[in-house]
């Protein structure tokens, strides 16, 4: 069996955690490891690596290279980039043309979809029903997992089962998208509905039939060679999975697992997730809390301190903080809108940046300068560049780096510095084994990213920021 992970998303829901340029599959709560690296690591290694293939876009490529290569380094190769955001029906027909043309995979083959930023305990019960799922679509249906609701959540899509069809799997009567409060409730009450994992399984050659039914249009886009369908790609209709197929499908069936699931699509239900304290709060980072209770607090580096809170969400990063009550956190999303209707920044980036060469943290900015910490990894290299309108001064903090100013090459250790005038051509590079850190003052009219021209960079990105 093969597998397909959805690597998109837009960081809206977790917000100011997750942004769009750092959307919540890159997250980790607390123990280190991202919702992507459980994701992979809920399938492998009982399945290969070269049976996992991860579908993203390329804004998110190096991150999620980068996270998935601290597994194993053979997920270099199972990274497929999508030509554009398109939903997540063109995406899967991509990653299966994919399969298909350029794997060599059968199309009696089964694949399993997954998103890449879901939370499920116990796994084995879920890997249990995934085998069980495999053994149906080999008959040629599609399979969704269904989770029993525990709570009416607005939060998620419903799935109505009718008759069963032998013992634990289900005909799926009717997709149902996310209710108010008072429908989910009779959702909950009536035991007919399962939330809808977003989870499903199906062989290949069922769901190419079932797209040339109900979604022709990307079956058309989807019949040439995986070459053609990418350069034809911004032509697909920007459609889900489950609007294009799986709602009209007679042929989807439903197998009910009963484990712990979340898509964590909110605050509240990052609370749900996590331990908890003796007053039933969860706290990440530097918390100093007196009379607080049912509350989710979470920091970096500046303290937090609260007295006397009740069942409030606080969630501070460096360049914003957010405070909502419990049970709303779904209108995180309208927030993040408003902050795009107002032209804020802090819906797009984090003051630190993720970059293919490493990262870097604005620490401070302010008219004609801008202050930034700079991580080089080993062996890696920024672009060969220059500046139209500032001057940076840079200041080695640990290891050593390679530096191209024009003609001249040097070396600058520790507590070294150098200085690259406006317009001179340069590049900086970290020649050692250990990550390069340095300060650099960027001094000018304009300390905009954008403010950039690439003479020559390996990681192809010559039309973007640095």
């Amino acid at each position: 069996m093969k597998y397909i992970l959805l690597a998109g998303g837009s960081g809206t829901r977790l917000w100011p955690f997750s942004r769009n340029a750092f959307p919540k599959q890159f997250l980790h709560f607390g123990d280190g490891e991202s919702l992507l690296q459980k994701t992979i690591k809920r399938f492998y290694p009982n399945a290969a690596a070269s049976d996992i293939l991860i579908v993203t876009n390329q804004a998110y490529y190096h991150l999620v290279k980068n996270q998935v290569c601290e597994i194993d380094p053979a997920f270099e190769n199972q990274i497929l980039v999508e030509p554009e955001k398109k939903n997540t029906a063109p995406a899967i027909c991509l990653g299966l043309k994919y399969l298909l043309e350029i794997e060599g995979v059968s199309k009696e083959e089964c694949v399993l979809i997954s998103s890449s930023d879901h939370i499920i305990a116990p796994e084995a019960v879920f890997l249990q029903a995934v085998k069980k799922a495999e053994d149906v679509a080999k008959m040629g249906y599609h399979v969704t997992f269904g989770i029993r609701p525990n709570k009416p959540e607005t939060g998620y899509g419903y799935i109505k089962s009718s008759e069963t069809k032998e013992s634990g799997i289900f005909k799926v009567e009717q997709f149902v998208e996310k209710p108010n409060y008072l429908k989910a409730q009779e959702y909950l009450l009536s035991g007919d509905y399962l939330w809808n994992s977003g989870i499903f399984l199906f062989k290949i050659e069922t769901l190419l039939e079932e797209i040339a039914a109900f979604c022709p249009e990307i079956a058309a886009l989807s019949m040439g060679t995986f070459k053609e369908m990418v350069s034809q790609f911004s032509e697909m209709p920007d459609v889900s999975i489950d609007y294009a197929l799986m709602e009209r499908s007679k042929k989807t069936m439903m197998i009910p697992i009963e484990v712990s699931w979340s898509d964590v699509g909110s605050w509240d239900s990052v609370y749900d997730l996590l331990e908890k304290d003796h007053n039933q709060n969860v706290k990440i980072g530097n918390v100093l809390d007196i009379d607080t209770k049912n509350c989710l607090i979470m920091g970096g580096k500046r303290l937090i301190s609260t007295i006397g809170l009740e069942d409030l969400l606080v969630i501070e990063t460096e360049d914003a903080l957010f405070i909502g009550k419990k049970g709303e956190s779904q209108k995180v999303k309208t927030l993040v809108e408003e902050l795009k209707k107002r032209n804020a920044k802090e819906p797009f980036e984090h003051l630190t940046s993720h970059r293919p060469w490493g990262k870097f943290t604005v620490l401070e900015e302010g008219e004609r300068y801008k202050i930034k910490r700079i991580v080089v990894d080993p062996k890696q290299r920024l672009s060969s560049q220059m500046h139209y309108h500032r001057s940076e001064h840079w200041v080695v903090v640990k290891g050593t780096a390679k530096v191209s100013i024009g003609s001249d090459e040097l070396l600058v250790h520790e507590n070294e510095s150098v200085y690259v005038p406006k317009s001179q051509i340069h590049r900086l590079e970290n020649p050692g084994k250990v990550p390069l850190e340095l300060i650099e003052v960027q001094v000018g009219e304009y300390v905009g990213e954008d403010d950039i021209v690439r003479f020559d960079d390996i990681y192809g990105r010559m039309n973007e920021a640095k």
